[in-house]
């Protein structure tokens, strides 16, 4: 059943697709604690984001760069909606969770962290700008999840595989992306988050400037 899952994500425009055991997450969930306890598992769904539109920043974010963001985040919603519905129907419980919907902007939170799920399902790592970062993609793509009861066969975990890189760290506009991916500063972040938005150059808290400088360890 599950490739009849897949297949039906990626016919949705999804470019990545992986399995997690959520159990070693899913207490730092920003759900009620008994709608987590329902869910042991979770498929992970990616896309992959335009290299021609995110070549097109420079220092901070741009409104092409903002509407392919909204676009991408609609594709993922749609797919992640469509796919509970197939697993409901087969008779599972199945909760598709938003790809961009922030409950604690400083602490830039959502319901789950669908990077950190991402990494169970072995589709990356988290990387020193604190986003997944995958062996093909880099941080260029974007990710939502949907929560499962049905046993899911969890992917091969991978090894942080940055290396010596350091273009995200050099071109943070805020100084946030530290070489330890540990002491990523949220707070700079959120306030060069801020910053932007006051300015009008977007109507939501993105950057995309860090996304844009991780094109995969390749390039490094």
């Amino acid at each position: 059943m599950i490739e009849e899952i897949e297949d039906c994500a990626r016919s949705l425009g999804v470019s990545f697709f992986g399995q997690a055991d959520i159990r070693s997450v899913r207490s730092g969930f920003l759900l009620d604690p008994d709608t987590s306890a329902r869910f042991d598992f979770a498929l992970s769904l990616g896309v992959r984001l335009s290299d021609a539109v995110l070549e097109d920043i420079r220092s901070e974010p741009t409104p092409l760069y903002f509407h392919h963001y909204k676009q991408a985040n609609y594709v993922l919603d749609r797919a992640a909606h469509l796919v509970s519905l197939r697993l409901q129907e087969r008779g599972y419980r199945a909760l598709p969770v938003a790809a961009s919907q922030v409950i604690d902007w400083q602490g830039q939170r959502g319901h789950v962290s669908h990077k950190k799920i991402g990494v169970l399902a072995g589709l990356g790592w988290i990387g020193r700008n604190n986003l997944l970062v995958n062996p093909e993609a880099g941080s260029r793509l974007r990710l939502v999840s949907v929560l499962t009861d049905m046993h899911l066969e969890p992917g091969d975990r991978l090894a942080n595989g940055c290396g010596s890189c350091r273009r995200c760290v050099l071109v943070c506009p805020a100084g946030a992306v530290k070489d330890d991916p540990g002491s990523f500063d949220h707070l700079a972040c959120y306030e060069k988050l801020r910053e932007f938005r006051r300015r009008g150059l977007v109507g939501q808290y993105i950057c995309g400037v860090c996304v844009r400088a991780c094109r995969g360890p390749i390039s490094c």
